[in-house]
């Protein structure tokens, strides 16, 4: 059972505010979105705002385009009884990875429509989709493979979402990733996230008797989600539709070089994968809880990036610690609260900047860093460990403080 305190004793749940702030952000007379190109780097000290007509995350800063394409899973090892008899568990994921040819072809949403009707219903808001954030994926652009040393096959990192939410909550760090090279697949855990499947069927968190899933529970997906990884990089297809690929996707990944990243369950889960299967080379935990996971010492590198579940407040984070027997680290930035390090950050203080909300409703959410500085450190942090441990490229931002940002601090 995961214990992420989603509620503050003063206020409403943080995945409510940001949920109510992106469906007042879309009540909002926005007008016409921009035209300009979504997919162009942002510099880190730019921030976009909602002038451009709808809500905007900030680009990727990689020298490649970003591709994307959704798959349908379905793991024939795990019945699902919730969803009926006979029936297995079935999972959406997206595949984001280097592009080439890609500037004619479409941005994907944030979230597709259907889900983000569910997400925003959920907090009593029935309003159109048209401010919904667009990402610098475009879908079903072919794979840009050139130049990688492992017979130009990518290095490949899973993600893993926190608790009642979606696999979109990271697209900054996922994009990131994917502009430099690597190919991120990200997964909705079904039964605890918002998630729309290709025939139209909505599912969420709130479902009555819906089963509570543990960070074990999205261990299992993402285990087997690694499975489909090397599906694809055998040169078969996992999606059980038979959705056709984009060209050059089939053989891209390499399953021999594997890292994980997820925020609070997500991050628990991150950790309950690297510990339990060695294919995942490195782990990184974003304010993971570290609860309800069975802790076994760990020879491979782990980074840290805490906020509200650092080591001084959480006694779990202290015992995974303990258990790191290889390189590691343990980041935090001033400033922070529990969403400061996901997609919150961008977003919600365009919503105040269009409602006229308070400072401290923003800093409920996301604290008190500006968000400027999360999204650097956001896009420097991820990549620096997966670029060391994966592709050994060495650099020193993980080696000590750094003047580029001075508001985070290593912890001993």
């Amino acid at each position: 059972m995961d214990t992420t305190p989603f509620t503050s004793p003063n206020g409403p749940t943080r995945r409510r505010m940001l949920g109510a702030a992106l469906a007042l952000g879309a009540a909002a007379p926005l007008g016409l979105a921009s035209t300009a190109r979504a997919d162009a780097p942002t510099p880190p000290s730019s921030t976009p705002g909602p002038a451009a007509g709808r809500l905007t995350l900030p680009g990727p800063t990689g020298p490649h385009r970003v591709g994307t394409v959704a798959l349908h899973l379905r793991d024939s090892s795990r019945p699902d009884p919730f969803a009926g008899p006979g029936r297995y568990r079935e999972l959406m994921a997206s595949v984001w990875y280097p592009a080439e040819r890609a500037d004619e072809l479409p941005l994907a949403p944030w979230m597709a429509d259907g889900a983000m009707r569910a997400y925003l219903d959920d907090f009593g808001f029935k309003l159109p989709l048209s401010a919904t954030p667009l990402t610098a994926g475009h879908l079903g652009a072919p794979v840009h493979r050139t130049g990688h040393r492992t017979g130009h096959r990518l290095p490949v990192v899973l993600y893993s979402h926190g608790a009642h939410s979606h696999r979109a909550i990271n697209t900054v760090i996922v994009q990131e990733l994917a502009s430099h090279g690597y190919v991120v697949v990200t997964v909705d855990h079904t039964w605890d996230a918002f998630t729309e499947f290709p025939d139209g069927r909505v599912l969420t968190p709130w479902i009555d008797g819906a089963p509570r899933l543990g960070p074990r529970d999205y261990a299992a997906d993402a285990r087997f989600v690694l499975d489909c990884v090397e599906e694809i990089a055998a040169g078969r297809n996992p999606d059980m539709d038979g959705k056709s690929l984009p060209d050059g996707l089939l053989g891209a990944p390499d399953p021999l070089d594997v890292g994980m990243f997820g925020w609070s369950k997500g991050g628990s889960a991150t950790a309950a994968v690297t510990m339990a299967d060695r294919r995942v080379r490195a782990g990184l935990s974003i304010d993971g809880p570290m609860q309800a996971i069975t802790v076994t010492d760990l020879d491979r590198p782990f980074l840290m990036l805490t906020a509200e579940f650092g080591r001084d407040q959480n006694p779990d984070a202290v015992t995974f610690w303990n258990h790191l027997r290889g390189w590691r680290r343990n980041i935090q930035a001033d400033g922070v609260r529990h969403s400061s390090y996901s997609d919150a950050a961008p977003l919600m203080p365009q919503v105040a900047e269009l409602l006229g909300l308070p400072a401290q409703q923003v800093q409920q959410m996301v604290g008190t860093l500006p968000a400027d500085s999360s999204v650097r450190i956001q896009q420097a942090y991820p990549l620096a460990f997966f670029d060391l441990h994966l592709r050994h490229r060495r650099g020193s931002l993980l080696d000590g403080p750094s003047p580029r940002f001075p508001e985070v601090k290593f912890l001993p």
